[in-house]
């Protein structure tokens, strides 16, 4: 049974009316169930629509304060705590990871640097055992086989999508400096002291708000098995050790769990809110949380390759910077090649463009086959852009 007609709520600037005609064409064209869109241009927020359903049914709409699973649109705020660590002087992005965690220097990675961690250079996209569900819900296991393993290239060469190690890595470096797991730090440092609706895995209190993840369509689902069953080992290792979808996500055990790479729960407003914080050169609201040198370092090229875990998804190279990728010549989020962001697994997208100080965040119920660059969220930015 189809889900009944979708109903459009919030306020669109009548400056960004298009904005508003591409979030409604996604309903309309793109198969859209339940989403929201935020935009803040200079903090000021000019777009803030939702609607549809926040279940396959149809029995419950999307409300103002819907909460979602970003999947990896995660691992900005996840980059931003890194970096406030380093703007305090208490985190060298030059360093080893094993200055501040130790047992990371087994397996030939003494010299492994933390910004390898955060440009996903690291080498360990995967591990190369057997890791489940369970295992990856156990915060403690999960570091320690990452500490043990070998990289699967050389360190700091090339770029391979950490898809889901990245939150851990970078995770337990936030821990073993700021003594708390990424979660706390950000709701302690950001969300908290600006009110933003955003957390890593899902308090059992919210339940009540959260959105369920859909599976893409059938035929899309296959297509995505078939790309995967072509995929070397490595890319096999960071996708599909252990696979997750919708179907885990759903769940208690992963909502109570704490992945910073793709547990993020939160609103388009939120996600908005959180990659204005680097559009706004380090400050949200009158509040400065990075000094501008700070924010501006989020986005330092590591060098443009054919990403070895997802290269095959892009027409040609991409850059990461230290923890969000570059627009570049592609155009990931929009025409300055300057622009950054995060795309998570199946739609959602935060993007920030200090040069037009804007944000935007985008979420989505209905999960396409995209790891980055859905259709949905590229007319979204598009339109944007239209605007500006």
């Amino acid at each position: 049974m189809s889900a009944p007609e979708a109903h459009l709520h919030g306020h669109c600037d009548a400056r960004f009316a298009a904005v508003r005609e591409a979030f409604e064409e996604n309903f309309r064209e793109r198969g859209e169930l339940g989403a929201a869109v935020a935009v803040t241009v200079d903090g000021a927020t000019v777009v803030d629509l939702w609607g549809g359903w926040a279940d396959t049914a149809g029995t419950r709409p999307w409300e103002r304060d819907t909460l979602v699973n970003v999947w990896s649109t995660t691992k900005g705020p996840v980059a931003l705590c890194a970096h406030l660590l380093a703007d305090r002087g208490l985190l060298d992005l030059d360093a080893p990871v094993a200055a501040y965690w130790p047992e990371f220097a087994a397996a030939g990675k003494d010299k492994v640097l933390v910004r390898h961690l955060l440009s996903h250079r690291a080498g360990l996209p995967g591990l190369r055992e057997p890791h489940s569900l369970a295992d990856l819900y156990d915060w403690g296991l999960t570091t320690a086989r990452l500490a043990a393993t070998e990289p699967w290239w050389e360190p700091g060469t090339r770029s391979g999508y950490h898809a889901l190690t990245y939150g851990f890595l970078v995770g337990e470096v936030v821990r073993r400096v700021s003594g708390v797991r990424p979660g706390a730090f950000l709701e302690r440092e950001v969300t908290g002291p600006l009110g933003i609706d955003f957390t890593v895995g899902l308090p059992a209190k919210e339940a009540g708000r959260v959105a369920e993840l859909v599976h893409s369509p059938a035929a899309a689902d296959s297509e995505r098995v078939a790309a995967f069953s072509r995929l070397p080992p490595l890319a096999l290792a960071a996708l599909t050790n252990p696979a997750v979808g919708a179907a885990q996500a759903n769940t208690p055990e992963w909502r109570a769990a704490e992945i910073p790479a793709a547990n993020g729960h939160g609103t388009a407003r939120a996600v908005a809110a959180l990659y204005g914080v680097l559009a706004g050169r380090g400050s949200r609201g009158g509040r400065r949380l990075l000094s501008p040198e700070a924010a501006e370092r989020v986005r330092e090229g590591q060098g443009a390759c054919r990403d070895l875990v997802v290269g095959a998804g892009f027409a040609g190279e991409t850059e990461v910077g230290l923890g969000l990728w570059l627009s570049g010549p592609q155009g990931s989020y929009g025409p300055n090649p300057r622009a950054f962001g995060h795309d998570g697994f199946g739609g959602s997208c935060g993007l920030a463009d200090p040069e037009a100080g804007v944000s935007l965040g985008y979420v989505m119920n209905r999960m396409g086959p995209h790891i980055a660059n859905d259709p949905r969220k590229t007319a979204l930015v598009d339109a944007l852009y239209s605007a500006l």
